[in-house]
């Protein structure tokens, strides 16, 4: 049978963690899914590992990588497991977080009873604990969310909220999105390889989408030094990756037509301090020419 939800897992030398977010995946009470295991380039024994999933379930575990068996950064990845996904909902999962038993039972449906709701997420436990190191054991916690609750919202509320950093930017991992609503917003921007990646794509959905936040628990968001974002705090790298972000937001918005919103206005004032407003003004008048010729 066509599943439901297809569930896309991108993953890069996460031999360590990859196991157990697969497990969180079969573990789910909800069961009307596909796993689509989608690998970067892995040079360690995560590929061997996905491929026997998906040797010993090939009627619901799929094996991908790209020609060359290449490394093309996460948004191509994710990208490639979404066009080869055959379920209405999609649902990611990076390889280093695991899932709550109940996630997908709680989620589908939700975007079942509201057609006009392209996105829902959950809060997340930042979880420090599964090290099991003594001095981690007491710092998980669930951050507030700073979005109403239990309730259909515009998404764009979320959207201006998180660029003024007055609401938590939902990770992939805590997701389930309408296959349709990804396709019409154009997938995740393969120009993105690491930091930010997800909020690009989450402002391409806000632009067009109305949302739907929960207080219930979806995520374990493991904190280790090799994640993306701690390499990114470590590097010193955070600031800049906001700023290309901002950056981006803006020259979008300007094809998209939508100058004269409150988005366009924040992300003006939020790219003061970055001093990148004059070649922005410059880039978005050349696209609006290149579209126009």
């Amino acid at each position: 049978m066509t599943p439901r939800v297809s569930v896309v897992m991108p993953f890069l030398n996460a031999e360590r963690f990859l196991p157990e977010a697969v497990e969180s995946v079969f573990a789910q009470t909800y069961q009307g899914w596909e796993l689509l295991l989608v690998d970067d380039g892995s040079s360690d024994r995560s590929t061997e590992l996905a491929r026997h999933y998906a040797k010993c379930m090939p009627a619901r575990v799929h094996y991908l990588d790209h020609p060359g068996h290449k490394n093309r950064g996460i948004s191509a990845s994710r990208n490639l497991g979404i066009r080869q996904a055959r379920g209405a909902y999609i649902a990611f999962l990076d390889a280093d977080d695991v899932w709550p038993l109940t996630k997908l039972e709680q989620q589908v449906p939700i975007l079942d009873a509201h057609p006009e709701v392209d996105l829902v997420y959950g809060t997340a436990l930042v979880w420090y604990s599964w090290s099991e190191a003594p001095h981690e054991a007491t710092r998980d916690y669930i951050p507030e969310m700073g979005m109403p609750l239990e309730q259909v919202t515009p998404a764009l509320l979320l959207l201006t909220r998180t660029l003024r950093r007055q609401a938590l930017s939902p990770s992939p991992s805590n997701i389930l999105v309408r296959r349709a609503a990804i396709l019409d917003a154009g997938l995740f921007e393969e120009q993105f390889r690491g930091m930010h990646e997800d909020q690009a794509f989450l402002a391409k959905l806000c632009l067009r989408s109305r949302v739907f936040v929960s207080g219930n628990c979806w995520q374990k968001y493991r904190q280790h030094e090799d994640s993306c974002m701690a390499r990114g705090t470590v590097g010193g790298h955070r600031r800049a990756a906001r700023g290309r972000y901002l950056k981006w937001l803006r020259v979008y918005l300007a094809e998209q037509g939508r100058r004269d919103s409150e988005v366009w206005r924040i992300v003006e004032e939020q790219l003061r301090p970055y001093g990148l407003m004059p070649r922005l003004r410059s880039r978005a008048r050349q696209s609006s020419e290149r579209r126009h010729d």
